[in-house]
């Protein structure tokens, strides 16, 4: 028998291309009874290793393949500390893992120099429980023998001996058919004969199969930047690398078949065990004589008696019952130390939100300040939080203001230990049009053809290659028929979800009992703090406890506008006190006035508000809830039965359940109070039947639905489920019902997590509506980095009659601020300009304001003030009030001097002629001359703030345009899908390239007056268009673009807009124009539906129900397969196409006979 005990896997990042379960899988197959994962440098994968083990019945062994450092570990000397040796570390026993996690993390935390590196007196320290094996060609022993050096090679295996026991380190010897491992495996037997150290075969795995070499190599490509065309490039030599079995092994070994066997006597030693289930919670300190269960009581009803003062049976049977399951749960310290940093934050002026997902249903949330959700006024039940019949761990994620999340994140490491508490890690993997054009660069094809592969994968959350292959006919087309897409496509599947890199989990941390090294191991991420080598679940499995702190802009935006309401007119407002009924925020979101809203801003979310008109709350809990896809479905019979169509119920009982939506099922929590009030389920028994509906699964479901009708009983006969016929509900309406619930139980939102999420929309809305200027100089001030939301939002704040007033140093601050009924530009806004500098502009106007431009220049210190940063203030406008721009820039060189002769005498301590002459101006007078023109003026404010501020140049030209265009930018960048669309706008940024086959293509920034996207001019277009440039007006006919986070535009046709052509003989011919871009926008796509016979009405009104409700642009063709006829259907049926229409319509007529078409050329 043979154990592999040196094994890559996917976490030896861009390296091992050996998934975990193909890996165990395959050692079973191959009759292994033992399997080693030592990845390098991390343990990033040892619990799914683990796991995967015992799922296939193999034993795990844990290791590493460390890298030592040539001598201190935090030594970092170029040139001779960035070389290291390789060390294969296994863990014997769980003392072993614990030695191997602290040198693993140690390595990292102090030892990082290019790699992270252990040294010798880490090992010494945590030696005990490990087995060592001296590594591959990369160890520092194979290192010396290559050198010829056997002396310095035996010294160094008998250290290695002395460290780790004689009978726990092991000489390593591999055989991959390579020269250099001839002449280290001669070495290996010498040293075996002076040292008496026995010698172990491994065979370095870094993939499943020996076909796999070429994927690892695509790997090694992509990790290093290189196509397979550079001869230079990192690579493996041979294909031997991969998970041989105990036959191939003994060929390469036959003479020494011990080597193999002792593999498996290591095999034997090592026993690692890890306890899933366990909690090992932080200690909560309560105060004197008091369990932790008294104390989270005693606060409950304290603030019960504050929050409830005239309570009523049921809130206090909810308090009894919630502590109740919490206490027996053994929970109680987790909530304790949950309030305890929510309530430090709001102590610290920290905004923390209203509640995330399930756990606003928790009135013992409500009354420590975890939430601020009232959950008897909404509905929302505890069960789905915690589940008395299904206990695992709450999941409370919190919501801060991120200005002050760093600070709750500060307060929790101090207050349990910095070796207790770090941020999480996480995985980045290769998505379906990741890999594509990962691998497409590494094969060297041209980047138009991978482009073409990566725009038919469809736009779609989860979207894998497999699936994308079968809904895209154009993917299938491509793949089937073009060998070098065939083998870019079955590669990048090979290395679909494979891990690429590490990160920061954006709001991860881990709060551990006691020190985290005794748990699992740690690593620095990229600015600095630490972070764990296990991601989020496998935190949670091995039983610490994990906690989301988000930062949410949207609560910077409330606590500054709040700040200001305050100063501005001495109001304080408490959001938890807000009337639910606010007449004015009604109005605005009525009118789909939400831009700036959480959460109700894009422009499909504003065009329902529209629809829905909401006039209360439960409106706004419910349009979160549904508008995400799937459920969107439902939002048109929403839209119907809320202005006055006829609800009707299944059964009586179920109004009470969905009156608030109008019949319509849209939260999981209908879902089981419909299962406990009709068929009899307690609460937490109807949110497994709710998990198991949202799972799809089958077996369960089936069971389910029997117990739903028929009731379940138990051994002893007693009804634990009476079931709806037994509670008086027809068979064939219990029937009907329980279909319902499965059909919506899918797409359900979790209402808890709705309400808390409403709550934040309500609370914006109601600022924007009653508190329109502190609310605007708020969200402003937010995005004050993105010129493009700065542009956006202040086109939305003039829509809305808020005027802006450029920046000036006279009357500025950092961000945007309120000057009397307007708004002021934030100085912080401006290119070059940091907050340093306009903090001493604003402590030098305390001494009153500036008199002039010399008198700013010479008040201002010259250490904080170069010359970069004062003309981009001039440029900006922000001494207009002191001097115009074309005066300031004539004399900069000369102002800036004299502050420097103003900085060395005060320096000095000299009296200067300044000082000795009370007019600071006198001879500093500033020059007679015109100012720069005004679209000079645009170009400079466009450059400094981002912005065109003072005007634009769209303003002359802007009615014209909009009769020849088919949307605006954000409009189009809110969009999900691809398409055709015409834009006009004003180009920036212009570029010109050159390709790969030497032709010329071009792009640039489409601006128009609510945004910017960039447009891309391909090399036949190129030569077509002339005169592009810089702040040229244009009209784009082109694809609007989607691949991952990027947007772009692919354009087809650009016309350039001269002045000549703004004349009344052209806007007369608007209306030909509309219907031009009318045809464009639909000619983008086609659904034909093969049918045999266009009579049988009862068939094609199934069909035409089911487009009706996949309503939107896409005209639909009847094919009669057997005449050879094309009837287009009525426009009143053209439909937004969807792999969900796709599955509706492949039901009817079967998937064979639709055919969608894109981009049809007219």
């Amino acid at each position: 028998m043979f154990t592999h005990l040196h094994v890559h896997t996917e976490y030896s990042l861009l390296d091992g291309a050996a998934r975990i379960d193909d890996l165990v899988k395959a050692a079973v197959e191959r009759k292994m009874s033992s399997l080693a994962i030592t990845d390098h440098g991390v343990m990033y994968g040892v619990i799914d290793f683990y796991k995967a083990c015992l799922k296939y019945g193999i034993k795990p062994i844990i290791g590493c393949e460390i890298y030592l450092a040539p001598g201190k570990r935090t030594e970092r000397i170029s040139g001779k500390d960035d070389k290291n040796h390789h060390l294969v570390l296994l863990a014997e026993n769980n003392e072993g893992y614990r030695n191997l996690v602290k040198i693993v993390s140690q390595a990292h935390i102090d030892g990082f120099y290019y790699k992270p590196r252990a040294d010798k007196d880490l090992l010494r320290e945590y030696s005990k429980g490990l087995i060592a094996l001296s590594g591959c060609m990369g160890g520092e022993i194979p290192d010396y023998l290559m050198q010829d050096n056997i002396s310095r090679a035996e010294k160094t295996a008998l250290e290695f001996s002395s460290i780790f026991g004689k009978d726990s380190f092991f000489l390593e010897m591999q055989d991959h058919g390579l020269a250099d491992q001839q002449k280290v495996n001669a070495g290996l037997w010498e040293l075996n004969k002076r040292t008496g150290i026995r010698i172990v075969a491994t065979n370095d795995v870094h993939y499943v199969r020996k076909e796999d070499s070429f994927i690892q190599d695509v790997l090694l490509c992509i990790q290093t930047g290189k196509n397979f065309t550079d001869t230079s490039r990192m690579s493996f030599e041979g294909q031997e690398f991969f998970l041989k079995n105990m036959e191939e092994m003994s060929l390469l070994f036959s003479q020494h078949p011990e080597v193999l066997s002792i593999t498996n006597e290591i095999a034997e030693r090592c026993k690692v065990d890890f306890a899933f289930g366990q909690h090992f919670l932080p200690d909560y300190r309560v105060p004197e004589g008091y369990s932790l269960d008294e104390y989270l009581c005693e606060l409950c009803w304290k603030a019960f008696a504050t929050a409830y003062p005239d309570s009523s049976p049921e809130e206090k049977e909810r308090l009894e019952y919630e502590l109740k399951v919490i206490t027996q749960t053994g929970f109680s310290g987790y909530f304790l130390i949950v309030a305890d940093f929510c309530n430090y934050a709001r102590e610290q002026g920290v905004t923390v939100g209203p509640g995330r997902g399930s756990a606003a249903a928790s009135m013992v949330a409500y009354l420590l300040g975890i939430t601020s959700v009232e959950p008897l006024r909404h509905n929302l039940l505890f069960e789905r939080f915690l589940n008395p019949e299904r206990i695992s761990l709450p999941d409370i994620d919190i919501d801060f203001d991120p200005e002050g999340r760093e600070k709750v994140i500060r307060y929790v490491t101090e207050k349990y230990g910095e070796d207790k508490v770090c941020q999480i890690i996480t995985f980045g993997t290769m998505g379906a049009k990741a890999a594509i054009r990962d691998v497409g660069r590494v094969l060297n094809i041209p980047l138009g053809r991978v482009d073409k592969v990566a725009k038919a994968i469809p736009n779609e959350l989860g979207m894998t290659l497999e699936r994308a292959l079968m809904v895209s006919p154009e993917l299938q087309k491509m793949v089937t028929e073009e060998e070098e897409l065939k083998k870019l496509y079955d590669i990048s599947k090979s290395l679909e979800g494979i891990s690429r890199h590490a990160s920061t989990h954006a709001a991860g941390v881990v709060i551990a009992k006691d020190s985290l090294t005794n748990y699992l191991p740690l690593q620095k991420s990229a600015d600095g703090f630490l972070m764990t080598q296990f991601p989020m679940k496998t935190v949670e499995n091995i039983g610490l406890l994990k906690m989301d702190f988000l930062g949410l802009r949207n609560l910077t935006i409330i606590s500054k506008a709040l700040e200001a309401i305050k100063i501005n007119r001495g109001e304080e407002i408490d959001l938890e006190r807000l009337p639910l009924d606010d007449e004015p925020t009604f109005r605005l979101l009525a009118e789909g006035n939400s831009t700036g809203v959480f959460q109700l801003e894009s422009g499909g979310m504003r065009a329902i508000l529209k629809d829905l008109k909401p006039n209360c709350f439960e409106d706004i809990i419910a349009v979160i809830a549904l508008y995400r896809p799937g459920p969107m479905e439902q939002i048109p019979e929403f839209l119907r039965r809320k202005h006055g169509s006829k609800v009707s119920y299944s059964h009586p009982e179920m109004e009470d359940i969905l009156k608030s939506t109008y019949g319509i099922i849209v939260y999981q929590e209908q879902v089981m109070q419909i299962a406990q009030k009709l068929g009899g389920y307690s609460l937490g028994r109807a949110d497994l039947l709710r998990r198991a509906m949202g799972k799809k699964d089958k077996k369960t479901m089936a069971e389910e639905r029997q117990n739903f009708l028929y009731g379940l009983q138990d051994d002893e006969g007693e009804w634990i489920v009476p079931g709806a016929i037994r509670l008086g509900v027809d068979e064939k309406i219990a029937e009907e019902i329980f279909n319902l619930m499965a059909k919506f139980a899918e797409y359900g939102f979790n209402k808890g997590h709705a309400t808390a999420y409403a709550m934040i929309s309500y609370q914006t809305a109601y600022l924007k509506a009653n508190y329109p200027l502190e609310f605007t100089a708020s969200l402003l001030s937010s995005v004050i980095g993105s010129s493009d939301k700065v542009s956006y939002y202040i086109q939305e704040a003039r829509s809305n009659g808020i005027e802006i007033l450029p920046p000036d140093v006279q009357h500025s601050y950092n961000d945007f601020t309120i000057e009397k009924d307007s708004l002021r530009f934030g100085l912080k806004a401006i290119r070059n300009v940091g907050s340093q500098v306009v903090d001493k502009i604003i402590k030098e106007r305390e001494n009153g304001p500036f008199l002039s431009f010399y008198d700013f220049i010479l008040r201002i210190d010259s250490r904080f003030m170069n010359k970069r940063t004062l003309e981009s203030l001039i440029k900006a406008g922000a001494f207009q009030s002191l001097c115009t721009r074309a005066q300031a820039m004539r004399v900069i060189d000369k102002a800036l001097e004299l502050a420097h002769y103003r900085q060395r005498d005060n320096d000095s301590g000299q009296i200067s002629l300044f000082e000795m002459d009370d007019n600071l101006d006198q001879g500093l007078e500033m020059p007679d001359i015109i100012d720069f023109e005004q679209d000079e003026i645009l170009k400079m404010e466009k450059e400094y703030i981002g912005i065109y501020l003072t005007s634009h140049p769209l303003f002359s030209v802007n009615h014209y345009l909009k009769n020849l265009i088919s949307s605006d930018v954000v409009t189009c960048l809110e969009g999900s899908d691809e398409k055709k669309v015409i834009l006009g706008g004003i180009i920036t940024s212009y570029k010109q390239t050159i390709t790969k086959k030497g032709e010329m293509m071009a792009s640039f920034q489409l601006e128009d007056l609510t945004g910017s996207i960039e447009v891309l001019v391909f090399p036949r277009l190129f030569s077509q268009s002339v005169n592009l440039d810089n702040d040229k007006i244009v009209i784009v006919n082109g694809r609007y673009y989607i691949n991952e986070e990027e947007k772009k535009i692919f354009s087809e046709k650009i016309t350039l807009i001269e002045d000549s052509m703004i004349s009344e003989q052209a806007a007369a011919t608007n209306e030909e124009v509309r219907e031009e871009v009318k045809e464009y926008e639909t000619n983008q796509s086609k659904l034909y539906i093969k049918i045999d016979n266009i009579g049988d009405q009862n068939f094609i009104g199934k069909i035409l129900n089911t487009l009706s409700s996949s309503r939107g642009d896409t005209p639909v063709y009847f094919f009669l397969k057997g005449e050879s006829k094309l009837f287009e259907v009525s426009k009143s049926y053209n439909v937004l196409y969807s792999s969900q229409l796709e599955l509706e319509l492949s039901s009817l007529v079967g998937k064979e006979n639709i055919k969608y078409t894109q981009d049809t050329k007219r």
